[in-house]
Formats: C-alpha cells, sequence, structure tokens
C-alpha cells in the first residue's frame, strides 16, 4: 500500500521559516514526480510546487517563488519543501502528492497519491 506522510508544520510569525517533509513508502519513488499543494478553509485545494524525480524541472506557483523551495532527498522518496518569508496568506493544509497521471501538474485532480496533510499556520 502507497502511503505519503507530512510532517513539519505548525505556527510561525509572519516573517519566518518552516520546512516540510513527505516521505513516501510501499512503492518504488525513484521515477516519481513529486509535489506540494495546499488548502486553506474555504478555498479549492491549490498547487504550490513540483519537482521531478531527479529533482529537475522544478515548477512553483506564482504567490511562492523566491521564497519556498522543493527539493528531493537523496534517496528519492522524500520531498522536503523549505518556506521562507512565511505570510499570513500561506496559512492552509499542506499536502504531499506524488505520480502525476497527466500533462496538468498544477491541477490537483492530476495526481494519484496523497499524503494526510500537515497544518501550517502564520500569524500576523
Amino acid at each position: 500500500q502507497v502511503q505519503l506522510v507530512e510532517s513539519g508544520g505548525g505556527l510561525v510569525q509572519a516573517g519566518g521559516s518552516l520546512s516540510l517533509s513527505c516521505t513516501a513508502s510501499g512503492a518504488t519513488f525513484n521515477n516519481y514526480p513529486m509535489g506540494w499543494f495546499r488548502q486553506a478553509p474555504g478555498k479549492e485545494r491549490e498547487f504550490v510546487a513540483s519537482t521531478t524525480w531527479a529533482g529537475g524541472n522544478i515548477y512553483y506557483a506564482d504567490s511562492v517563488k523566491g521564497r519556498f523551495t522543493i527539493s528531493r532527498g537523496n534517496t528519492k522518496n522524500t520531498v522536503y519543501l523549505q518556506m521562507n518569508t512565511l505570510k499570513p496568506e500561506d496559512t492552509a493544509v499542506y499536502y504531499c502528492a506524488a505520480d502525476p497521471e497527466g500533462s496538468n501538474w498544477y491541477a490537483s485532480e492530476t495526481w494519484h497519491y496523497w499524503g494526510q496533510g500537515t497544518q501550517v499556520t502564520v500569524s500576523s
């Protein structure tokens, strides 16, 4: 059974930093792209960042460019999201995703596997 487990969420003041990690198990994720989405209360789940299995072809949402960095671990079954200069509008549940099954990686419905989510709260 495929599992994605996120960790690292929490409460931080605006301007601060948090680092999220996601570890995959139950399948060989070496060749799978992985990514991060987030969902704020009352809003749709939105794309944050994605990377291919080798850590290349990295994409970011415009709202996080220059502040967030996505990276793969050495074993390729782990993906990280370093979040700097956090803003209150970054408050959301952050989800790890793997194995997109279409070309539109910005759409949540494209991704096959999901983690349970981790809460990130940024206070003003």
